[in-house]
């Protein structure tokens, strides 16, 4: 068999000339992106003190230089063993009932931490929707609504719940008012970033249709864009749900309701195995309303398919 070399000029011999040279740029490329990376990563964890060495008490008394990490990790391990309680099976059930002995009002703080997380999330919801379409770069009517739209809810969902709490803390006092507005200020911002992306994903046709029969852009919104959102809306509001429970159980810390409160009584009395029972209450708490809004969530995305 003779070979047969291909010719140095001609569409074959500068594709392949292309693509050398597109590969070695790709690669050129992928280089200094893991070095700029790796650099970056150095230094991160150079200011985060991931490299640095310090004095512990060992085990015989002296002191000695270790390395924080591998330091400090077992000390990790004696605080989670500090919240573990003592169960023993001939005496379980007395055992339970002292490790969640304040059930009661436990419960009763649960069920606030839950109202907080409702209401915040429906007002959050209610300005997300509303905001997320001026807020998205194909829907906006004009480029003044849509900066000032979008810084505000830049500037609501940049300062951490935490801070809004203790804002209103401030304003309104100690109570669940002020986790309400400060989860809800907060979820406003998050969803209205993530609705307005939705929206900016849709098929503009119906939209057009609806502008070309007459109609205002309001009924372009209601009648074009919002039945195309609404399943992802629904997900990205029981996905909020969720998270706001678990921030609603936090912010109680700073005064503003909920469970928080008795985190901070269980850490300033140190009540370790009190903080392992409220972190189970929350825990199941988060597992039960995860299902359902899993089960919602397939039921409407079942319901609008059967319809289409």
């Amino acid at each position: 068999m003779v070979a047969v070399d291909l010719p140095a000029t001609g569409p074959v011999a500068d594709f392949e000339r292309d693509f050398a040279a597109r590969r070695r740029r790709a690669r050129i490329g992928w280089a200094i992106g893991a070095a700029v990376f790796l650099t970056l990563f150095a230094f991160t964890s150079w200011i985060g003190d991931f490299f640095k060495v310090t004095q512990i008490t060992l085990p015989d008394g002296s002191r000695d230089w270790r390395w924080i990490i591998p330091a400090g990790i077992p000390r990790l391990g004696e605080y989670i063993e500090k919240t573990l309680p003592v169960l023993r099976w001939e005496s379980l059930g007395a055992d339970v009932a002292n490790w969640f002995w304040r059930w009661k009002i436990w419960l009763e703080l649960l069920f606030e931490t839950v109202l907080i997380a409702f209401m915040a999330t429906t007002v959050g919801v209610f300005g997300g929707f509303l905001l997320s379409f001026p807020a998205a770069r194909n829907l906006s009517p004009n480029k003044w609504v849509l900066w000032v739209t979008r810084r505000y809810l830049e500037i609501a969902r940049t300062v951490p719940d935490l801070v809004w709490a203790l804002i209103f803390v401030f304003c309104f006092g100690v109570g669940p008012l002020a986790g309400v507005m400060a989860i809800g200020l907060h979820a406003t911002g998050a969803l209205g970033k993530l609705y307005s992306e939705v929206n900016e994903n849709i098929d503009m046709r119906p939209l057009e249709g609806v502008k070309a029969a007459g109609g205002t852009w309001f009924d372009q919104i209601r009648y074009g864009a919002v039945p195309q959102v609404l399943p992802n809306i629904i997900s990205y509001t029981l996905l909020r749900f969720e998270i706001n429970v678990r921030s609603s159980s936090i912010i109680g810390y700073v005064g503003a309701g909920g469970l928080g409160q008795e985190f901070r009584t269980a850490m300033s009395f140190q009540e370790y195995t009190d903080l392992s029972a409220l972190f189970v209450i929350i825990f199941m708490t988060v597992v039960i309303i995860d299902f359902g809004s899993e089960k919602l969530r397939h039921r409407v995305i079942n319901l609008k398919e059967v319809r289409t």
